[in-house]
C-alpha cells in the first residue's frame, strides 16, 4: 500500500508525514571519507567494506558543505554500477 502524496511547489512529491520520497531502486549506505580526488571526487569505504568512487550532490555544492577525509557520509548507489556513488549527507 503507498503513502498518499503531496505536490509541493517544486514539483517534488511529499510524503504526508514530511519526509522526501526516495527514488526507486537507491541504495543509501554509510561510509567513510578515505581520500579526495580532484573535481569534487571522494573514495569512500562503505559500513561493509567495500570501497566505492563518489562524488557530492548538488544540494550539497550550492550550500558550500565541505567534505575532508575521515568524514562520515551517507551515500547514495545506484543498483545498477555499486562502484560509483553520490554523497547526500555528511554527519555533524
Amino acid at each position: 500500500m503507498a503513502l498518499p502524496t503531496n505536490r509541493t511547489t517544486c514539483g517534488c512529491e511529499q510524503l504526508t508525514n514530511g519526509n522526501m520520497a526516495n527514488k526507486d531502486g537507491v541504495i543509501e549506505i554509510e561510509g567513510s571519507v578515505v581520500e579526495a580526488l580532484p573535481n569534487a571526487m571522494f573514495r569512500v569505504e562503505l559500513a561493509n567494506g567495500h570501497k566505492v568512487l563518489a562524488h557530492i550532490s548538488g544540494k550539497m555544492r550550492q550550500h558550500y558543505i565541505r567534505i575532508l577525509p575521515e568524514d562520515r557520509v551517507i551515500v547514495e548507489l545506484s543498483p545498477y554500477d555499486l562502484s560509483r556513488g553520490r554523497i547526500v549527507y555528511r554527519y555533524k
